[in-house]
């Protein structure tokens, strides 16, 4: 069993920190790809906000990408056989864009607290949290 548990470098211990985050973004990727074009506009111009190159990709497309990553971040949380670090890798990357689009967005805090409308991106915090600790976790630290 013990070389079992090596080969797939899953921890129990990550469980509940991966199914969470996991299913918590498989859903909102999920929606995100189903959303209209209504939604890719508002998506779009909010991360033209913070990221302006962005205004070169067509808001659908956009759209797709961010739902296609959140989704397949989702399934590295959710898939056992994925590494800790790997898993934990992908999350901090997509958190650390997601919160530099709150950093970046002035009507989404007030100084380090949210206002009402950035509270949808804080949550990206403890996603970064998740991350950090599955990679540190994995390296043994």
């Amino acid at each position: 069993m013990d070389s079992l548990v090596r080969v797939s470098r899953w921890r129990w211990a990550h469980l509940p920190t991966r199914l969470s985050a996991g299913a918590f973004l498989l859903t909102t990727g999920t929606a995100k790809w189903a959303g209209g074009e209504a939604v890719a506009a508002k998506v779009h111009e909010l991360a033209c906000v913070a990221y302006p190159f962005l205004v070169h990709v067509d808001s659908a497309r956009f759209l797709r990408l961010l739902a296609g990553t959140e989704i397949a971040v989702a399934a590295a949380l959710l898939i056992p056989r994925v590494s800790g670090r790997s898993a934990g890798a992908s999350l901090s990357a997509l958190s650390l864009g997601l919160l530099g689009l709150y950093a970046r967005s002035p009507a989404m805090h007030d100084g380090i607290r949210p206002t009402d409308e950035g509270i949808a991106v804080a949550k990206d915090v403890w996603l970064l949290g998740i991350g950090a600790a599955l990679i540190l976790d994995d390296m043994g630290l």
